[in-house]
């Protein structure tokens, strides 16, 4: 059987538990709502799309992916009336469009066809376990330190924007690529990443990363939505920037605030994630963004 540790931070950092909207236009999602066939939505990509850890879980998802039924994904189609076909997984990688994730658990490019009509997804975040490996060695560096210095960027220093510029981008584009060609006649859209951290200052006591590396990391998660953004404008898909909507509801903000749970003092149990919170406000931008009513 296959198997991959979940990128859910939750397992990384705290050595616990734990990784525009193809839509139509509002006269469509307005047609779906009144009743007539409703615009056929696939949901792909990763944790950040399954809402790994927010409740409720979905009963029909296979239990490695911890797919939620209050991801945007549902909130979206719930909004707009279209018909979901949600195969996201917690810990998918872009490879996992093109291969099963885990043993039964098809491509997720099964899902799309050529009558697809909207199509979304967040993806990227875990290829070649970059940016999930880079928050992971960064929280144990701050932790060696108690917070202090920059350990993560003085060991690691351009290696992991390397990979996210060599790898994870060229990734990116054929995935995207893949989807507009089994569905040609679909609006694809990718979200970026909510921001985990604030720019400068962190929060020691919720997120174990030392106090020179928050900036560092931060500009790493910038690299990774600026991978993301490129590729959706090489392959013509909609890019839904979440930099500006998100600032100031990272994961050192308080509960009702954030949009991410941080490592400690959180309240969900995949940790470094969107909760239900952040879920439903990345669904609002994504509507917002594209024109949905």
């Amino acid at each position: 059987m296959k198997r991959r540790t979940t990128p859910v931070l939750a397992a990384a950092l705290a050595g616990a538990a734990a990784a525009s909207l193809v839509t139509g236009t509002a006269s469509a999602a307005t047609t779906a709502r009144a009743g007539t066939e409703p615009l056929r939505y696939v949901a792909l990509g990763d944790s950040y799309s399954a809402a790994s850890g927010v409740v409720p879980v979905d009963p029909t998802a296979p239990p490695q992916c911890l797919r939620s039924t209050s991801n945007y994904p549902h909130v979206i189609a719930a909004r707009t009336g279209a018909a979901l076909t949600d195969v996201t997984c917690g810990a998918a990688q872009t490879k996992d469009y093109f291969s099963p994730q885990y043993d039964g658990v098809a491509p997720q490019l099964d899902a799309v066809h050529r009558r697809t009509q909207l199509v979304t997804m967040t993806i990227g975040g875990n290829d070649n376990n970059t940016f999930i490996g880079a928050i992971v060695k960064c929280g144990a560096a701050g932790a060696s330190t108690l917070g202090q210095g920059s350990p993560c960027k003085d060991q690691y220093g351009a290696s992991f924007r390397r990979d996210i510029k060599k790898k994870t981008y060229p990734a990116l584009v054929k995935a995207l690529s893949a989807v507009h060609h089994k569905a040609p006649h679909a609006r694809v859209a990718i979200l970026g990443y909510p921001w985990i951290l604030p720019p400068t200052v962190g929060c020691f006591d919720k997120m174990p990363v030392a106090e020179g590396d928050v900036p560092y990391l931060r500009n790493l998660q910038a690299t990774l939505n600026d991978a993301v953004h490129r590729a959706a404008r090489e392959t013509g898909s909609r890019y839904v920037n979440l930099s500006r909507v998100s600032e100031g509801h990272d994961a050192c903000q308080d509960i009702g605030v954030r949009w991410v749970e941080p490592v400690l003092q959180g309240t969900n149990p995949v940790v470094v994630h969107p909760n239900a919170f952040g879920e439903a406000r990345m669904a609002t931008r994504t509507m917002k963004v594209l024109g949905l009513g």
